[in-house]
């Protein structure tokens, strides 16, 4: 195959597919994604790594070798992690700033402290880094840390519509049955108990006065 038709010329209805990525290329690609979006320095990577993957892929359909593709490619992964460090050291990409603002985005649309830390470790920050910014986010696991905790529970359950927001409550005359209460209760009980609340947590939500459950979401959003 020719260089010509490597470097993006249809020849004889082949795929235009492009120079390979080099560090310039890859750097332009990070540098577009983060005026874009936040992400760590894992995000990042396979963010370029993708990049890398389609051209490969696009190489091979255009006629190339497998095995030549993967030996042009191989020396891109050194590239990439040279790009990533440069946009740590600018200041673009910050794993604990990244974290600490989606931890309290996530709270705050009424995810629970385990769920955050699970979402935050699939994108790859570190367990210690995680641990720092769920305290300094959301509170430590005192009393802060369960106010915080307890305003998401409750965020999830006005989503439900559950708890303080049901739409009929007992002694409310269009009330619904008692029996039917109880099986709503035990679903949402066990919906908040997979989103990651605490058994506690959930019940002190569900039982709680409406108004002071939309004082204490708003509260928390406040702050």
């Amino acid at each position: 195959m020719s260089d010509q038709a490597v470097r993006g010329t249809t020849t004889g209805g082949r795929r235009a597919v492009g120079p390979v990525p080099d560090r310039a290329l890859l750097r332009a690609t990070a540098l577009a994604h983060l005026a874009r979006f936040g992400t760590t320095r894992v995000g990042l990577t396979q963010v370029l790594e993708r990049r890398v993957q389609r051209w490969a892929r696009r190489a091979v359909e255009g006629g190339e070798l497998s095995e030549e593709v993967e030996s042009r490619a191989a020396p891109l992964g050194a590239v990439i992690a040279q790009v990533v460090a440069d946009m740590v050291e600018l200041g673009a990409v910050d794993d604990a700033a990244f974290a600490g603002s989606r931890a309290r985005s996530l709270t705050r649309s009424g995810r629970s402290r385990r769920a955050v830390q699970a979402h935050l470790a699939a994108r790859g920050v570190e367990a210690e880094t995680v641990g720092a910014v769920l305290d300094d986010a959301l509170g430590e696991r005192g009393q802060d840390g369960q106010d915080v905790e307890l305003a998401a529970a409750l965020i999830f359950a006005r989503r439900r519509r559950a708890g303080p927001f049901a739409p009929a409550r007992e002694g409310d005359e269009d009330a619904v049955p008692g029996d039917e209460v109880a099986v709503r209760r035990r679903k949402v009980l066990d919906a908040m108990a997979r989103a990651g609340f605490g058994r506690a947590t959930a019940e002190a939500a569900l039982d709680m006065d409406p108004e002071e459950a939309e004082d204490r979401i708003i509260r928390m959003k406040s702050a």
